[in-house]
């Protein structure tokens, strides 16, 4: 029976540091896992860069109203955004420059705002869409041109080499003072 005794207590001994050994594996098995699907989650959460393409896109609210178009057309590239009920802002891109058009909560135009060729302009007009007033910024010098309420011009001023010119006009667009 002693002889059995050392060899019972060496099992003991030797039965415990198994045990020991197989804790610290499950514990380092717990970690890998768990790194493993933090990592297969991370890498679902991650968005994969994509290229969608189209010759337009619309925008609607919960209510199904269009809030915004982008589309390509025969000119080049539009974005218009609208309210509830009407366009109140429209961007566009064509040939020969760029135009930005506001507009009133009725949908007329108020102001346009463009880059041609010749130069930048401003374009003012009434609450029925007739113009009111133009300012071009040309490379030759600017240009003012200010509209009655029939849309017909009632005064301009040129600013270039030679110098200012105003011209002003009856209500009929006859020259009433100045060159035309």
């Amino acid at each position: 029976m002693t002889a059995q005794a050392p060899e019972l207590a060496t099992v003991v001994v030797r039965l415990e540091k198994v045990e020991q050994q197989n804790r610290k594996l499950k514990m380092v098995g717990v970690v890998v896992l768990g790194l493993a699907v933090a990592g297969m989650v991370m890498g679902q959460a991650m968005p994969r860069a994509q290229i969608v393409e189209a010759e337009g896109f619309v925008l609607k609210d919960a209510a199904g109203k269009v809030r915004a178009k982008l589309n390509v057309g025969k000119d080049g590239p539009g974005l218009t955004l609208a309210d509830e009920n009407k366009p109140r802002a429209g961007l566009n891109l064509f040939k020969d420059g760029v135009m930005l058009d506001l507009y009133d909560e009725n949908g007329k135009i108020r102001v346009g705002l463009y880059v041609i060729k010749e130069g930048p302009g401003l374009v003012l007009h009434d609450e029925n869409g007739k113009f009111q007033a133009k300012l071009n910024a040309y490379k030759d010098g600017p240009m003012l041109a200010l509209y009655d309420e029939n849309g017909k011009p009632r005064a301009g001023l040129v600013v270039d080499k030679d110098g200012p010119l105003l011209t002003l006009y009856d209500k009929n667009g006859k020259v009433v003072w100045g060159e035309p």
